[in-house]
């Protein structure tokens, strides 16, 4: 049964340009973004200059990533206007 869910996972990646360099105070926006329904994972680049986020698109849109990555305060360089 479990692997029948993940046959339904439409999986995205996107990759995030940071506008500052991530700090230890942004550790906790990290984890509190992989707690989001839909987001699978969030990882640093080895250049340590972008975030490369895993997400379901059958759960969330692009625009919808981008608005968690903002409201956990992570220095995401923004692609879509946000209300």
């Amino acid at each position: 049964m479990g692997s029948d869910i993940l046959d339904l996972m439409t999986k995205v990646q996107l990759e995030y340009d940071l506008v500052r360099p991530l700090t230890d105070a942004d550790a906790g926006g990290v984890a509190d973004v992989h707690s989001w329904y839909g987001i699978l994972r969030v990882q640093l680049t080895s250049s340590l200059d972008k975030l490369n986020v895993e997400y379901d698109a059958s759960r969330l849109s692009e625009q919808d990533v981008e608005a968690v990555l903002q409201r956990f305060g992570l220095p995401i360089k923004r692609r879509w206007a946000i209300p």
